[in-house]
């Protein structure tokens, strides 16, 4: 083989950085061609569920982040408070089935399983992306809809003037509720005039894929104007109140979490 000296090397035979780079995006893309082709098709069904999904109209025209990145970074308390240890830990989460417990200030209350939910209103011909910057100046192309289009078949009364969301809580698999770093379970809220404006969003899947458990699965809520701590995970209970709902954050520290979070 011949092996060529530094200085022998001409400028014109080096490769420019844009070729290089490109290369190593259509060798990684290839890669995770193959890797796919391995999967059986039910795992390769389950990858692509939200490959024809269009986006949105108030979808921002950003570049996304890495999945790799948004799927190993999270702030998720209920785990840990370390940002790359709920990935694991997440992984013992069950998602299916998954109640949601409605309550409060509206004519249809009870507890619903999700996916009648889902199917009780035309969710799925409204579900589209939704790319937005998330905390750590991420952006996210989320998969979901507009929360009002959900709190609607509830019928909340005129009553209702606040909406409270409250996460999962079970100490087993989430050991971070061990913890008292907040009170527990995580409740978070929004006036009801928040909750139904269109930026208002719940998701249920990223990228193409169904939402991981560290990122909230089966349901989050997104709140792109207001700061990550408001954005709930883990969806189970949903409360219309006439009066404004004492969140997690705003409990542990009221003078720098406040109920609105705008950013």
């Amino acid at each position: 083989m011949l092996i060529k000296e530094r200085t022998s090397i001409l400028s014109s035979e080096i490769t420019s950085e844009a070729i290089f780079l490109n290369r190593r995006k259509l060798i990684k893309a290839a890669a995770g061609i193959s890797v796919a082709a391995l999967l059986p098709a039910s795992a390769r069904a389950q990858v692509k569920k939200y490959a024809q999904v269009p986006v949105g109209p108030y979808s921002g025209a950003l570049q996304p982040t890495d999945y790799e990145d948004v799927a190993n970074y999270t702030n998720y308390y209920e785990f840990s408070t370390d940002k790359k240890s709920s990935t694991v830990l997440a992984k013992n989460l069950q998602t299916s089935p998954w109640s949601i417990a409605v309550e409060g200030e509206a004519e249809k209350i009870g507890v619903f399983n999700l996916e009648d939910i889902l199917k009780n209103n035309p969710l799925e011909e409204r579900i589209y992306r939704f790319r937005c910057v998330e905390a750590w100046a991420m952006v996210v192309p989320w998969i979901g809809f507009p929360l009002g289009t959900m709190l609607k078949q509830f019928k909340p009364t005129s009553k209702a003037k606040f909406v409270e969301f409250t996460t999962l809580y079970d100490p087993k698999v989430m050991i971070g509720q061990k913890t008292n770093v907040l009170a527990w379970p995580y409740v978070e809220g929004l006036r009801i005039d928040e909750a139904m404006n269109p930026l208002a969003f719940l998701a249920t899947g990223m990228y193409d894929e169904t939402l991981p458990n560290q990122n909230g699965a089966p349901l989050r809520l997104v709140v792109p104007w207001k700061y990550g701590f408001k954005s709930i995970k883990a969806i189970v209970k949903i409360r219309f109140t006439e009066t404004m709902p004492a969140t997690a954050w705003s409990k542990m520290g009221p003078s720098e979490y406040g109920f609105y979070a705008n950013v």
